[in-house]
């Protein structure tokens, strides 16, 4: 857009351009030699708008209100709890509309221009609930750094079956006799999956192969080769309770981890097979599932406020963060690291 500017005046010209919430940006709403805005204008309002109160911040092209200016004010660490069904990027996605929408804030759909910088810490598989880390605003880069400590899991497990996911959303490949199984046998099984170990990673998982991920060319029905075993770390592990053909773990853990194939790996031990049924991560990091992660209902800008503020105690005072890189600045933030 150009303006004519007046050439037989001294005084300097003046451009008044204001973007407005309505959706209407670059309206000319003053041009004059020396002269003052109106008084609408000087205070900031746009026309149009309910009760014209217009922020000085811009994000994305949209003027802020009280809402939007304290969520893209909001920088950390916090926690929410996901639920079964939802993969890790959709929780994230809908509570990322939840704040934009109670902040009034609109996006053009570009994903490459994104108005909130968000991000999640380690991806839960869609079948599992329990923790789930969330960066918000510079925590984003706090995500990697913060949670590369040990993970704390509750897993069920199934003997007799297998399954090609080796957990229960996949199909039975495999079913073999349980009931010579004691749970002293359990028991002792375990102690071989403790410590330092070598793990081979699941076929349908995270992990890709020439940029894709191996479940999506399992699903397409492509020739997969398992990963080669890879070193992981289990802090600790035990039997919480054994009763067959179920049995529940304690598992807490380093990264990389895969439970599903520790189930799996247990049913072999053992001279049959099992499969996972259900995975609650209890513990990452810092963030507990009992004390910091936030259900949906509590998904607002004043319950993260201070939920953020309340988390500000399990972070170091100065971590060597800033070497961290993020995603293309303004995109959501991803960590994807499937268990």
């Amino acid at each position: 857009m150009s303006f004519k500017v007046p050439s037989n005046t001294n005084q300097p010209v003046i451009i008044w351009l204001i973007t407005c919430t309505d959706g209407v940006q670059g309206r000319l709403l003053g041009i004059a030699g020396g002269r003052q805005p109106s008084r609408s204008v000087a205070a900031g309002r746009c026309p149009g708008l309910p009760g014209g109160s217009m922020a000085a911040r811009e994000a994305g092209g949209v003027v802020l209100g009280k809402a939007a200016e304290k969520l893209f004010s909001l920088s950390g660490l916090f926690a929410v709890y996901k639920p079964k069904g939802p993969t890790s990027a959709g929780v994230l996605n809908l509570l990322k509309e939840r704040l934009l929408a109670e902040a009034g804030v609109r996006t053009n759909g570009n994903k490459r221009n994104q108005v909130l910088k968000i991000g999640h810490g380690g991806t839960l598989d869609s079948a599992a609930e329990g923790v789930l880390v969330i960066g918000i605003g510079k925590g984003t880069k706090m995500l990697g750094s913060m949670l590369a400590g040990s993970k704390k899991y509750t897993a069920i497990g199934l003997l007799g079956k297998a399954t090609d996911t080796l957990d229960a959303t996949g199909k039975v490949t495999e079913e073999k006799p349980y009931d010579q199984i004691t749970k002293g046998d359990l028991e002792n099984v375990l102690q071989k999956f403790t410590g330092d170990i070598m793990q081979v990673p699941p076929l349908y998982s995270a992990l890709k192969k020439d940029g894709e991920r191996l479940s999506t060319l399992m699903k397409r029905g492509e020739a997969v080769e398992a990963k080669p075993a890879r070193p992981v770390r289990v802090y600790s592990l035990s039997l919480q309770q054994f009763q067959p053909p179920l049995f529940t773990l304690d598992v807490e853990c380093g990264g990389g981890f895969y439970v599903r194939s520790l189930v799996s790996d247990i049913g072999k031990e053992l001279s049959t097979c099992a499969t996972m049924q259900e995975l609650t991560r209890t513990k990452h990091g810092p963030f507990t599932l009992e004390e910091h992660a936030l259900h949906e209902d509590k998904w607002t800008i004043d319950e993260i406020a201070q939920s953020l503020e309340h988390c500000t105690s399990l972070l170091p005072g100065e971590p060597s963060h800033k070497k961290l890189k993020t995603e293309h600045p303004g995109e959501t933030a991803v960590s994807c690291e499937d268990k």
